[in-house]
């Protein structure tokens, strides 16, 4: 069984090319069911982030799979000039780059926190399209272990880091404080809530916009106001900042919403999704300033960011040689029972021409074959489990093959 990735990240490609890749949660099921279907997929997972999209598949080792391929077809894409942007990662790269993910150490952000939840929750959405193996789902309920162990002992980052808190501090940097500022909130799903929450705590006056503007129908976090979405470009030139966090596919603000809009004081826009949301012409206007998600990368990396790095990928390693151990253990479990059962036959054969010649009753010699059968079957599995705990993990499989081989014939 081999274990197989592709990705593109923050990190190779800009927001637009990321974004051409980009999965809602309905077409990375959808995504998903096609790629079970192909005959050499046993399993797949689609993890489709902000900063990230990565297509997970296990398959056999003697089967060729192009997941750089089978994405272009999801999305009808046909330019070679993109894989470029991607990483293709196999078993052992894969696995541990599924680890350092979960804990946050490939994160814009170093030691986020949303990706653990966005990778049980790719995981969870596969299980619901069935398309998840038993491969991929110990990989993955691994690797959130591995998450959650690196975030409770290991000091990556302090309160709680997402791109939304890198702005605003990034921002505070520069001078330009949220404090007093009205700023408005284009979404109210899970980044829009936190981005609305976070330029509260920063002091500024906030006001969210909700597609149904009904009491009770749509919560918004404690503090802030709320308008109706088609009302936005009517608020929106009272505000200093706007901050736009939907999973729309088309832009929630364009450049053409804007010729009857009169600003009358700098307006700082901000682009936190993927696609874009906020189309990339108004940062053209000499009275706006806009931002999008590759605005705020955070520096790579502190004395102190290194030596939280080296204790991560300690832990890292740790779980690593456990999932492999499972790995190796649940393919080689079959292939030790076959060696039993032709030691076992062997040694039958060699010893019933002894006991054909032992004078005993019938029964007798039929409950001592059986005992012969269950003792050899004991031996056998003693010394072959014994040199796995004795000998690394190659050395090993080299033996098995070897045990293997003298029953070829």
């Amino acid at each position: 069984m081999t274990i197989s990735m592709i990705g593109i990240d923050h990190d190779r490609a800009p927001v637009d090319i990321r974004a051409l890749f980009a999965f809602t949660r309905k077409n990375a099921g959808e995504a998903m069911e096609r790629l079970k279907e192909m005959s050499s997929v046993q399993g797949c997972i689609i993890l489709s982030t902000c900063n990230r999209l990565e297509i997970w598949a296990s398959h056999e080792e003697n089967q060729k799979l192009s997941l750089y391929r089978c994405l272009c077809g999801l999305k009808n894409i046909d330019d070679d000039s993109y894989e470029n942007y991607f990483t293709v990662r196999q078993d052992k790269e894969a696995v541990e780059h599924l680890f350092y993910l979960a804990g946050g150490l490939k994160s814009q952000i170093l030691g986020e926190d949303q990706i653990l939840t966005q990778i049980k929750d790719a995981l969870n959405l596969a299980r619901e399209h069935f398309t998840t193996d038993g491969v991929l789902e110990v990989l993955f309920r691994m690797a959130v272990t591995a998450g959650k162990k690196i975030k409770t002992e290991v000091p990556l980052a302090h309160g709680n880091p997402s791109v939304i808190h890198q702005a605003v501090r990034k921002l505070e940097e520069q001078g330009y404080t949220m404090r007093g500022k009205i700023c408005m909130v284009i979404g109210n799903g899970e980044m829009g809530k936190v981005a609305a929450q976070t330029l509260r705590d920063a002091g500024a006056d906030v006001t969210v916009t909700v597609r149904q503007y009904r009491s009770g129908m749509v919560s918004i976090p404690i503090g802030c106001s709320r308008i109706h979405y088609g009302e936005r470009m009517k608020f929106l030139p009272l505000c200093d900042v706007v901050v736009s966090a939907t999973a729309s596919p088309n832009y929630t603000l364009r450049e053409e919403l804007f010729q009857d809009v009169k600003l009358t004081k700098p307006l700082l826009l901000l682009d936190l999704a993927v696609p874009r949301d906020i189309e990339p012409a108004l940062g053209n206007k000499e009275e706006i300033t806009l931002y999008d998600m590759d605005s705020f990368r955070s520096e790579r990396f502190s004395p102190e960011a290194m030596e939280s790095l080296e204790k991560a990928g300690a832990i890292v390693q740790e779980q690593m040689e456990e999932f492999f151990q499972w790995l190796v253990g649940r393919d080689i479990i079959p292939r030790i029972q076959e060696i039993r059962a032709d030691a076992v036959q062997d040694l039958n054969l060699r010893i019933e021409k002894i006991l054909r010649n032992t004078p005993m009753e019938q029964n007798d010699r039929e409950n001592l074959l059986k005992a012969v059968d269950t003792a050899a079957g004991k031996v056998v599995n003693k010394m072959i489990f014994g040199l796995r705990d004795s000998l690394n993990q190659e050395a090993f499989l080299d033996c098995v093959a070897g045990l293997e081989k003298l029953y070829e014939e």
